[in-house]
């Protein structure tokens, strides 16, 4: 067992090394948060990319390139200045079943996060204790928060698409696209920005889709057969076996091995040359 943990720690990080460099970013969503050079800009930008990271890549990058041309040069003015003339603005745009509407009321929920508090991070903070074991009871009271902000000032329940865009931990859902906007904002290399440094990055966790999950299992890092909040847990508690400080180190660089070679689960001719080969036959 302990050998196969050496074999694991080994392969991960030529990964690492192969992998998470700044160049290789793209086509991930992480790319839009670069266009900027001002953290504010970056923070609001990382949020709103990360909430639409889903679907196919190519749509992904086709809506976001929308979005943000429909917001201007600084994503946190247009979010910090938000009003009608900014709802149209952002009227017709849309990502699969996610509309400008929905994107505007969470763009309304953010101008007041920003006005109380300045930052994303900092109402984030607010719900964070260092002593907890993972982000999840923070995760939990951001996104709560959030919706309960929108219902009170609404009078009514959240709608089904917001809330998709603020899923919580409490329901049992991996939250993959929430805990992706973590790590590229507590984890600093070169791919990830590190602009928040009041979260400890020992306390994420992994970013768990379909894809993620397969080739976790493929590692020996679960067998649960569904991706949920549980799997994404016991993915990261695998990892934190293999670096304690730092479980989600391997995110980018495993997802973009993965995508690099086309895995699909099923052998083909091009599964000799992956470095995944020796774990998955």
């Amino acid at each position: 067992m302990i050998k196969l943990a050496v074999m694991i720690k080994d392969m991960l990080e030529r990964l690492y090394e192969k992998y998470n460099r700044s160049e290789l970013i793209k086509p991930d969503p992480l790319q839009f948060v670069y266009r900027y050079s001002k953290p504010a800009d970056m923070e609001i930008a990382a949020f709103l990319a990360a909430s639409l990271a889903y679907g196919r890549v190519e749509q992904i990058e086709k809506s976001l390139t929308d979005l943000f041309g429909r917001m201007g040069e600084s994503p946190y003015e247009f979010v910090r200045n938000f009003d009608v003339p900014g709802r149209e603005r952002l009227s017709g745009f849309k990502h699969r079943f996610t509309t400008g509407e929905n994107i505007c009321d969470l763009l309304e929920l953010l101008r007041e996060v920003l006005s109380k508090f300045g930052s994303i991070e900092e109402f984030f903070a607010q719900g964070y204790n260092p002593e907890d074991k993972n982000i999840l009871g923070a995760l939990s009271k951001f996104c709560d928060s959030l919706c309960a902000n929108y219902a009170s000032k609404h009078g009514r329940h959240i709608s089904r698409p917001l809330r998709y865009l603020l899923v919580s931990p409490q329901g049992g859902s991996a939250c993959k696209r929430l805990n992706l906007f973590l790590r590229w904002m507590v984890r600093e290399d070169d791919v990830d920005t590190g602009l928040w440094k009041s979260i400890d990055k020992a306390r994420l966790i992994v970013p768990v889709d379909v894809h993620m999950g397969r080739l976790c299992r493929f590692l020996g890092l679960y067998n649960r057969k569904t991706v949920s909040l549980s799997a994404a847990v016991e993915i990261t508690k695998s990892f934190a076996e293999i670096e304690p400080a730092d479980p989600v180190k391997y995110d980018f660089a495993l997802s973009r091995a993965g995508i690099t070679q086309g895995c699909t689960g099923k052998y083909d001719l091009y599964c000799e040359e992956c470095e995944l080969v020796e774990f998955c036959k």
